[in-house]
């Protein structure tokens, strides 16, 4: 039975923050608010926009949403989109899995086609069987929503099948699916965070990651989500 892999892209494959930050204080300084430190946005980096966005902008200001989303995608879609860098590691990582005969699939909120330019800029599209993302109109920007689409369209076996990301709305999903997830920690995402989502598997490491899917798919793939205590994985470890 192959593995299938539904692998987030920002915090987990690339650190978009340059491009994150710089296209979220666009959108505010364009609608007369104060930008806001890199510290106090980083923390959004994850999540769908719209979310992040409505958020920024409070109650008060909700009726502005489609403009500062305009005003976000001008900015990302003119430069900010490749003003991000993939983590040390991930291309070898997803290398070796894809050798091994896991499947690997894209499942990122991002907009599927600045998701594609990610990809392709970094030569990482070669990796994948699938790209997924949502729509510009917000479609399947929900994690949840997203990797229901994925598991019908590609008819994927749920027992054979893990999502990998590092914020709680990754693993959240995966466990409304009944998936395994794991959890990683060189994102955004704190230990804490997934943890209290109810990731299986923590890493540290791209290779903890390798080492985590790889020795056999069928441990993964069987473990039950509420009864399997969390473990992390390092890199060498994973038995």
């Amino acid at each position: 039975m192959n593995l299938n892999v539904l692998l987030d892209l920002d915090g987990t494959l690339t650190d978009p923050r340059v491009g994150f930050v710089a296209s979220v204080n666009h959108a505010l300084v364009k609608l007369r608010m104060p930008s806001l430190p890199e510290r106090a946005l980083t923390r959004h980096i994850g999540p769908p926009l719209r979310e992040t966005l409505s958020c920024l902008l409070g109650p008060s200001r909700q009726h502005r949403l489609a403009l500062a989303l305009r005003h976000y995608r001008e900015r990302y879609a003119g430069g900010g989109v490749l003003e991000c860098t993939v983590y040390p590691d991930v291309a070898e990582a997803l290398a070796m899995l894809r050798e091994g005969g896991v499947r690997l699939f894209l499942a990122t909120s991002k907009p599927t086609l600045f998701a594609e330019r990610v990809l392709i800029h970094f030569s990482l599209q070669q990796y994948f069987d699938r790209i997924y993302g949502s729509e510009l109109d917000g479609m399947h920007a929900d994690k949840h929503a997203l990797i229901a689409h994925i598991l019908e369209r590609e008819r994927l076996d749920p027992r054979a099948t893990v999502v990998v990301g590092d914020r709680c709305h990754d693993v959240r999903a995966a466990r409304a699916h009944g998936l395994s997830s794991v959890g990683v920690l060189w994102g955004y995402g704190s230990r804490l965070e997934l943890a209290e989502a109810g990731a299986t598997f923590l890493v540290r490491h791209p290779q903890a990651l390798v080492d985590s899917l790889l020795p056999d798919p069928r441990r993964i793939a069987r473990a039950r989500l509420a009864a399997s205590p969390l473990r992390v994985v390092r890199s060498g470890s994973a038995r």
